[in-house]
This record gives C-alpha cells, structure tokens and sequence, in this order.
C-alpha cells in the first residue's frame, strides 16, 4: 500500500451517497449472509446507560475487496450541546492485505441509509402491493428514511405519524413535505391511531417497552420493526409477535438476543425465515392478502460492507445529482 488510508466526512458522504445507491448492494449481501457466508459479528454496549448506545459491527464477505468495522453511536447529550445525535465511523480494510483503505466519518449517515434500503426490501417482499396508508410510530431519522423508501415502493398516499416529542414530529413532518409533497402526511395523538387504518407499519423508537399491541392490528398489515436494536429495547408487545401470521428477521442468531423477538420465550419464537432468504427466493414474504406480516431488523454488519463500498465508489466518482440525498440533518434541525 503507498499513501495513508483515505478520509471523508460527513459532508462529503452525505451529499455523495443516498438509500437508492445502496438499495440493491444491500439486497446483494443479505442474500449473501443468509446463505452462510462470509463472517459479520456484532457487539453493543451503554457507556452512557439508556441516553447512549455504541455498536461495534464487522463483516467479511468472500469475493469482496473490501472488509468493514464500524462503530456507531447514539448520545442525547451531543444533541444536547447542539450536534447530530448519531456519529460513527466505518473503516474500510483491503481483503488481501488487511491495509487500511479508508475512514468513512459518516455521522451514522451510512448506518441510516441501508437500513432505509433494508425497510424498502421488506416492504417489497411481505407488503400488500396496493399497500396506500402508512403509519408511523417514531420521530427520527429511521421515520423519515423509512417513509421515504417504503413510499418508493409502494403507492403510498397518506402517512400518519405519532412521535412523543411534538416539535419532532413536526420537523419530520415539514420534511417529508419538502421531499415529496404528494404524499399527505398527518400527526396524530397516539400510536394506535398511526396503527388505524394502515396498510403498514413502521416503528422507529429507542423505546424500552412495547408501544404497539395486539388488538391493533388488522388482517393484511405488515409492519417493519427497526428501532429495537439491543437487548434493552422492544416496540411491539409479545402479543403482536403471536398475532402474526409470518415474522421474518434479518438475522435468527442477533433477533434472538436483541430486541423485540428476544423478550418471547424460546419456545414461542419459532424459526423465522431471514430477509435474505426472502430475497432468495428461499422463503416467501407474504402467501395472501390476510396476513399480518412482521419484519424485524436490528442491522447487520454486512449492510455496512455494501454501504461502505458503494460510498467509496461514488465518492472516487461523484454522480451528477438534482438533489442531496436525504439525510438525517434534514429532520433534525
């Protein structure tokens, strides 16, 4: 290797790479990971107790130039003094050498954008193709993105949004306006009235106990559940968990200890397909209309590998582009 490894910043990733360019890369390594390949583990820890989280993810993937390490953050106190609350970055490491290639400073840009491509796959695959009315539960960026990306999917019109801090959810609001004011987009008083009438559902907390229940919902919703994403969290009761007809994760071995699936006994949880399998064709995502659908997703460190190495194309090569990609500053002001 001759130099020293690449650095981008957060300006430079967020205006190069959007949840489009990594939509069908991330599709790629899910498939690639539910087949057994390659090696992507992943660790959490709270050093700043239930207003701060870290994750630690890798991911090794065979035939890749590239392997990944990411850590990303979550603390309300840099929101605090003014900052984005998510940070990170991602080193990008060459697979034959192990010399380190780059440093992707992201401001958790590329953790929020391919899990916006993963809620896409997922409503492509387990939601009812004339899905039009989506709720959501949450305030924050994964609301926005996930909104963003299931209504590039779907024929979304209207949108129905709770979130527990007012000014919030009005920002989330004005924003999804401003990228696509087709769609008309509500607040509402509560969770469950994002959960009447909706076609789906996305929930987008940090909350550590469930917001969503049973009795809720109705025949043919699916929902993507992507904010309980440690062993602390869970946004849907166990009593949604039973209710559905068909739960399907990202990952058997990590839905297992974090999150919502982790709170059901073992023997009530079953063996749920994973979305790459979906992908595959290995396992279907949805066999009628009057299913209740879930899937849940907690991240996976080789949705960071394909992210990583879109950004580090698109940023050698720059798109000519008609907007910046959507990204979290435009929901937190």
């Amino acid at each position: 290797m001759t130099g020293g490894p690449a650095y981008f910043g957060p300006e430079a990733i967020r205006t190069s790479v959007g949840y489009p360019d990594v939509l069908e890369p991330v599709a790629a390594a899910l498939r690639d990971y539910s087949r057994g390949l390659g090696d992507s583990p992943a660790a959490v820890f709270a050093p700043a107790g239930r207003e701060g989280d870290v994750h630690v993810k890798s991911a090794w993937l065979p035939g890749r130039p590239v392997f990944t390490v990411k850590v990303a953050s979550w603390f309300l106190e840099r929101a605090r003094r003014g900052g984005m609350p998510g940070s990170g970055v991602i080193a990008v490491f060459d697979a034959s050498t192990g010399d380190l290639r780059a440093l992707l400073e992201d401001e958790h840009h590329l953790s929020d954008i391919r899990t916006a491509a993963a809620g896409a796959l997922a409503a492509r695959t387990m939601a009812r193709r004339a899905s039009r009315v989506l709720g959501v539960v949450g305030s924050g960026t994964q609301a926005y993105l996930q909104t963003l990306a299931i209504a590039d999917e779907l024929p979304i019109r209207d949108v129905r949004l709770w979130g527990r801090r007012e000014t919030q959810v009005q920002s989330l609001t004005q924003a999804l306006h401003a990228r696509r004011p087709d769609l008309r987009v509500v607040a509402v008083d509560s969770a469950q009235a994002a959960c009447a009438g909706a076609d789906v559902l996305v929930t987008a907390t940090s909350s550590t106990e469930p917001l969503v229940e049973a009795s809720w919902l109705t025949p043919g919703m699916h929902i993507n559940a992507v904010g309980a994403d440690d062993p602390t969290k869970a946004e849907l009761s166990q009593g949604c968990l039973r209710r559905a007809d068909r739960i399907v994760v990202d990952s058997r071995e990590l839905t297992a200890i974090h999150g919502d699936l982790s709170r059901l006994p073992e023997n009530d949880r079953g063996r749920p397909a994973e979305l790459g399998e979906v992908l595959a064709g290995l396992a279907p995502g949805r066999e009628n209309d009057g299913e209740i659908t879930i899937c849940k997703l907690i991240g996976l460190g080789v949705q960071d590998l394909a992210a990583g190495e879109v950004a580090l194309d698109l940023l050698a090569a720059p798109p000519e582009r008609t907007s910046t990609p959507a990204h979290a500053r435009e929901v937190h002001r």
